[in-house]
């Protein structure tokens, strides 16, 4: 198993798509690479800790490959939003792509090259490795399977088409 971690604007509406996918085996939503130890919600929501809302997943790169979920990760956000997703804005809704071993990195830079040659603008996606990261509380684990009718800025369409896509095989 493989992990990367992706920061996609709000956590509940990112990990419930990530958990839709075939190949990803394990999700947990958290906090990454801000400046303060075992931050709270709370104190990540004032927007001064340098966390983004992020999370981490893992997967089984024999049936989804990391650039298949570079891939898909571009589907669910705007690449060209700074600190914004849907109608959530702050620094901890930026999005990034956090790794964790530099094998990931060419990875990771063949898929934005690939994606930067369709878009009118640079993407605004931070791409760093992972220096932290902290699980969110119990209540954020999960949070649209249990709370199906909770907010979220992704659309329902896009939960389907995640439950859908398969990795083409070579």
């Amino acid at each position: 198993m493989k992990e990367i971690y992706l920061a996609g604007g709000c956590f509940w509406g990112t990990e419930h798509y990530f958990k839709q996918i075939e190949g990803v085996t394990d999700t947990e939503v958290g906090f990454a690479n801000g400046h303060t130890e075992n931050p709270t919600y709370k104190e990540v929501y004032t927007d001064t800790t340098g966390h983004a809302e992020t999370v981490r997943i893992v997967y089984d790169e024999q049936v989804a490959s990391l650039e298949f979920l570079l891939q898909m990760f571009f589907k669910a956000i705007d690449p060209l939003s700074l600190n914004r997703q849907g109608h959530d804005e702050g620094t901890r809704y930026r999005t990034g792509v956090y790794y964790t071993d530099d094998e990931q990195l060419a990875v990771i830079r063949k898929v934005f090259a690939e994606q930067q040659s369709t878009l009118p603008q640079p993407i605004a996606v931070e791409v760093e490795p992972l220096r932290c990261f902290y699980p969110a509380e119990a209540y954020h684990q999960d949070y649209l399977d249990h709370n199906p009718d909770g907010y979220c800025h992704l659309p329902l369409e896009l939960f389907a088409f995640a439950r859908q896509a398969r990795m083409k095989k070579s």
